[in-house]
């Protein structure tokens, strides 16, 4: 399984996304692909995404914690590892308060 979640994609990325994906919410995707194909399309993202884009991805892996987070550009998000597994931040008040007064 693989879940992409982005700022901003160009509409040519969009567009194949939708090939191997469902967009649950706008820029969101969700795609059950096999190991091989989501290294794939991770690749290709890599390759054809600007960094405008702010990538975050999701993806099942074999070992333990069975995923691993990865990420091109700004996301708006903010990781934290709590305990060794790595964990997204939807919303942060105080984080992005902080941002601000500086």
């Amino acid at each position: 399984m693989i879940v992409v979640i982005a700022n901003d994609l160009p509409p040519a990325v969009r567009g194949r996304m939708k090939l191997w994906f469902v967009e649950p919410r706008p820029n969101v995707f969700v795609s059950g692909v096999k190991d091989s194909t989501a290294k794939k399309v991770i690749d290709y993202l890599h390759k054809y995404c600007p960094v405008e884009s702010g990538l975050m991805i999701f993806r099942e892996i074999p070992k333990s914690p069975h995923y691993e987070v990865t990420g091109i550009g700004d996301t708006r998000r903010r990781m934290v590892e709590v305990s060794g597994l790595q964990l997204v931040l939807e919303k942060d008040e105080f984080y992005y308060n902080r941002q601000e007064d500086s």
